[in-house]
């Protein structure tokens, strides 16, 4: 019996299919399931940063995405949030567009003006020099449990910026000699998605454990003007269940990567907001030498992903449905504060300076340093996730 419930979308129209289904529909029932873009945009100096995200729920039949700007200790975001159907292909939520402009090198953001928070941009990502890298399979269970709670595919990106970001009508210019930028690409089961179900076993409380997790994609430019990246994922979770991940690498032009064995972190953060200060990050190579990497973190700004609903924000959700069309945001004029960070969570970017023996490079840095760690100074009861 032939199927008549499939519906066309644009994406149908290339030689691209994989699954005997249209562009429409993704493998599986699952609600969690999410395609996600997401990345940084800033000035070295640290005076300004982009924060933006946007993500595709098809079984949720949502579209959401965010864009802020953070300087300093002050935070603007505006986040929308529509009906997917008729339009999956269509990658724009409200003021909110990410266009690609060409496959894996050319990307351009927009924020409209909009009545929500006085901010705007129109930047172009180019990322011609070094191609995107694919992370490691982010596979995880339910902790005490059985579902696949996490099953994703991951690459990241590094480059330089152009274009313009306006606040509060005070505009400013976006060049690529002073301006990088990251992004991240990401589909499959996520986690944190929606309100966890009232009639099932909920998701493990993550305040009852410690846990630190690394991420960033660090760009650096030699003296002769050769580019190159490195790039960390590292999660120790002391939990049952949960296994030490590390993955790793030097990153190159011509898309070679040299794998680091392991990683030993050398950082210390705020005990008041566990923002990182600064440190140190040690690599083991393949031949088991160690490769320090020197980290200054350049300034306050910062953008904290909390206000993009990771992890939840002001009873908002990555995924919830809120309507046809609706567009928020906020502002607010200190992210270190105590009582902000717990609203807001760790989870946070950081405009970092890195020296790797003489040479410079700069790079978003995101963590999570939860529970007692009494090497680093910080305390059980000082923490919150």
């Amino acid at each position: 019996m032939s199927r008549e419930d499939s519906m066309l979308v644009p994406s149908d129209e290339g030689f691209n299919h994989q699954i005997t289904e249209t562009f429409a529909t993704v493998s599986q029932s699952d609600r969690s399931w999410t395609e996600k873009v997401c990345g940084s945009i800033f000035k070295t100096d640290g005076s300004l940063q982009i924060g933006w995200g946007l993500g595709k729920y098809t079984n949720r039949n949502v579209m959401d995405g965010y864009i802020g700007i953070s300087r300093g200790k002050e935070q603007w975001t505006v986040r929308a949030s529509r009906m997917l159907f008729p339009e999956p292909d269509t990658t724009a939520v409200g003021p909110i567009h990410y266009e690609v402009v060409e496959p894996l090198k050319k990307i351009r953001l927009r924020l409209e003006e909009n009545e929500s928070q006085p901010i705007a941009c129109d930047v172009v990502l180019h990322c011609n020099v070094l191609p995107p890298f694919m992370e490691n399979h982010e596979h995880r269970r339910q902790v005490f449990g059985f579902r696949t709670e996490t099953d994703l595919c991951r690459y990241h990106q590094v480059g330089k910026a152009e274009g313009w970001l306006m606040i509060d009508g005070e505009h400013h210019e976006i060049n690529s000699e002073q301006w990088f930028c990251t992004r991240d690409h990401s589909w499959g089961i996520r986690y944190d998605v929606g309100i966890e179900p009232i009639d099932l076993m909920p998701g493990i409380d993550r305040s009852q454990f410690p846990l630190q997790f690394l991420w960033s994609p660090m760009h650096f430019v030699k003296d002769d003007g050769s580019e190159y990246s490195m790039h960390h994922f590292y999660l120790d979770i002391n939990v049952a269940g949960y296994d030490y991940t590390f993955h790793g690498g030097l990153e190159m032009p011509d898309g070679t990567r040299t794998p680091f064995k392991d990683m030993s972190p050398d950082l210390r953060f705020d005990p008041v907001n566990r923002r990182l200060l600064g440190g140190q990050l040690h690599f083991i190579e393949q031949d088991d030498s160690t490769r320090t990497l020197d980290i200054e973190v350049v300034s306050d700004t910062g953008f904290q992903l909390g206000a993009g609903l990771y992890f939840g924000y002001k009873d908002q959700h990555h995924g919830s449905w809120r309507g046809e069309l609706h567009v928020d945001g906020d502002y607010i004029a200190d992210c270190s504060t105590r009582e902000n960070a717990e609203e807001l969570h760790q989870l946070r970017d950081c405009i970092i300076r890195i020296n790797d023996n003489g040479t410079i490079g700069y790079a978003n840095y995101q963590t999570i340093v939860h529970g007692e760690w009494s090497e680093l100074g910080l305390k059980a009861e000082d923490s919150f996730i």
